[in-house]
């Protein structure tokens, strides 16, 4: 399994994005890796690698990261191997997304789309991101985005989003794969399941299929 930390406050979130993937660890995995809002250029930067979360706070340690939006991931190879390329998050033009679950018709979707000579991985969650961008630049709407995209993927799926679009936001979805969200005075968190939550509220919200949160 999976595990999914979004965040979106007044903490640097780089550490609340680390200590989470650990409370998560106990779900099992084989990768890890973080996207994270760069407060004075904007862009979103991605720090991911193949191994333990230790490895990745190594990697994150050694960077000079001040942000207070951001989304990670530990992850299970189910399609791909165990490589930094397949680990997440991935991104495309200004969306950058974490995926749990399986696209059951990602190869459909891959000739649909014509990504068969642009994807950097062999994962199915990387054809989403690429879905996010094409509809983003044909809708102007991340939302809108998303809504077109959760129409088309088949199979299960818990999502989070960050864009630099807006870049203080973390979009949600979710389809037969667990997501819970909760909300404090200065933040709003989102995860994969409730112990990478509970040290900044109690007060949670469990994301029905085909919901999508901001």
């Amino acid at each position: 399994m999976c595990g999914i930390i979004g965040y979106t406050g007044s903490e640097n979130v780089k550490d609340v994005l680390l200590d989470a993937l650990e409370l998560l660890e106990y779900r099992g995995y084989d990768s890890a890796g973080i996207a994270v809002k760069d407060e004075t250029s904007h862009v979103t930067n991605v720090y991911k690698c193949a191994g333990r979360v230790s490895d990745l706070r190594a990697i994150c340690d050694s960077k000079k990261i001040l942000s207070t939006c951001g989304i990670g991931h530990t992850r299970w190879a189910t399609h791909g191997g165990v490589t930094d390329q397949n680990a997440h998050p991935h991104q495309q033009g200004k969306v950058t997304l974490v995926h749990n679950g399986i696209i059951e018709n990602y190869r459909e979707l891959i000739a649909d789309y014509d990504l068969q000579e642009i994807l950097h991985s062999e994962t199915d969650s990387e054809v989403v991101v690429h879905m996010m961008d094409y509809y983003y630049k044909k809708e102007k709407d991340l939302q809108k985005a998303l809504e077109r995209v959760i129409t088309r993927i088949e199979g299960s799926y818990a999502l989070c989003i960050v864009s630099t679009i807006e870049p203080d936001k973390v979009f949600i979805a979710k389809k037969d794969s667990p997501l819970v969200i909760g909300k404090t005075a200065d933040a709003s968190v989102a995860a994969s399941d409730i112990p990478a939550i509970l040290d900044y509220t109690k007060d949670v919200y469990f994301l029905e299929d085909y919901e999508i949160a901001i």
